[in-house]
């Protein structure tokens, strides 16, 4: 025979630890994930825009690679620290001041510049990236090959 207070203890300890693994886990999702930092939604915008601005026609994986570039640039002591002071920075970007970077990003933008954002870096720490098919420079040609992701080569 089951002791109803055995089962009713048993019951009780259950809900408690699960009660105490959501308080907690929201605090390790925040851990992980660079909205910690505290990026507000004029970051999220300006991120959006880089990201439809450099990666308009490339698969969602390579949106939020470059959109990770941006934040692992953030992250970077050789780069600005901000999301602003990176993608504002002279010639770093190709795409900012032109029709595209200020115009309406796209819903698939937004998500990558999201899921960037929520810590997603398939480029696994990249500095910068390039079009492989039209990028001669041997500067950027020399460094170390992070990954391929659509027509984008990204480098450490």
């Amino acid at each position: 025979m089951f002791d109803i207070r055995k089962r009713s203890l048993a019951v009780l300890s259950v809900g408690l630890a699960l009660v105490m693994v959501l308080a907690v886990a929201p605090g390790i999702a925040q851990a992980y994930s660079p909205w910690h930092k505290g990026y507000n939604q004029a970051e999220l915008d300006l991120l959006a825009r880089v990201v439809h601005g450099e990666a308009a026609g490339e698969p969602f994986e390579g949106k939020v690679a470059v959109a990770a570039v941006v934040l692992n640039r953030v992250d970077s002591p050789l780069f600005p620290d901000t999301i602003a002071g990176v993608i504002y920075e002279p010639w770093q970007f190709s795409c900012v001041g032109n029709w595209l970077f200020n115009s309406t990003p796209s819903a698939d933008s937004y998500n990558a510049a999201r899921a960037a954002l929520n810590g997603w870096d398939p480029t696994n720490g990249a500095l910068f990236y390039f079009n492989y098919h039209m990028v001669t420079n041997p500067w950027l040609w020399a460094k170390p090959h992070a990954i391929t992701i659509g027509n984008h080569y990204f480098t450490y």
